[in-house]
């Protein structure tokens, strides 16, 4: 059943949270609260903080100051709990290299108990438009395919909470609309959602609230005014 989306306990919380790298953060404090069957775009100039921000709430990075709850505790990328529950795309290159991506996509489904693994798989397959190239390895991927490919990696398996760093990046428009449909159905059932974004369509068709990163400050918008700016930023 698709969850009641008003805004209710939040999956994933950060409080006071300082990001950068070495001691210098790259944007103002930030706070946020993201429930299930909410979504929550990152939108701000290049530079700004998206990625960082992104890669400190899934553990990848420690923050300068503040903290980052998922489920009511502090989210470290070690725990087996923030790795089954948290499905992210931040680095479409961090494939195996003696892997196809078939192989790729295989190893995650069972990796996460997936039921009828191969056909989950075939499915992820024709949604990202990869039939005829699934069985390269990435290195003999384009850039676009290989995008495709850890969209298909992240998607293959359930999570609670779904991370991308501009999913819209290096896709056609049409392979756009369906991503986004697709990451509003997740949403509808019961995942949270937090992606970075330079596309007013995708954000528009995504998002519930939106985070505006600044070195001044970082003020909640909503989709619709945050898509005006996107084309100034």
């Amino acid at each position: 059943m698709p969850t009641d989306r008003t805004p209710g306990s939040a999956l994933l919380e950060a409080r006071d949270l300082r990001v950068g790298h070495g001691t210098e953060p790259v944007c103002a404090p930030v706070d946020l609260a993201v429930a299930p069957g909410r979504a929550l775009g990152l939108v701000g100039a290049n530079g700004a903080g998206k990625s960082t921000l992104l890669q400190t709430l899934v553990g990848l990075l420690a923050p300068l100051a503040g903290t980052v709850t998922l489920a009511g505790r502090e989210v470290d990328e070690r725990r087996a709990d923030v790795r089954r529950d948290v499905a992210c795309v931040l680095d479409d290159e961090a494939f195996f290299p003696s892997l196809t991506g078939r192989e790729h996509l295989l190893l995650t489904a069972r990796g996460h108990g997936v039921r009828d693994p191969e056909a989950v798989v075939d499915a992820e397959v024709a949604a990202f438009g990869l039939t005829g190239r699934i069985d390269a390895l990435p290195s003999r991927l384009s850039s676009g395919q290989r995008r495709r490919l850890a969209l298909a990696a992240a998607l293959v398996r359930p999570a609670r909470l779904v991370v991308l760093d501009e999913p819209e990046r290096r896709l056609d428009a049409g392979m756009r609309t369906r991503l986004a449909g697709r990451l509003a159905r997740l949403r509808d059932d019961g995942a949270a959602v937090v992606f970075a974004c330079h596309d007013a369509d995708f954000l528009r068709a995504v998002a519930d609230d939106v985070l505006l990163l600044d070195e001044d400050a970082c003020p909640r918008l909503d989709p619709a005014s945050a898509a005006d700016l996107l084309p100034a930023l």
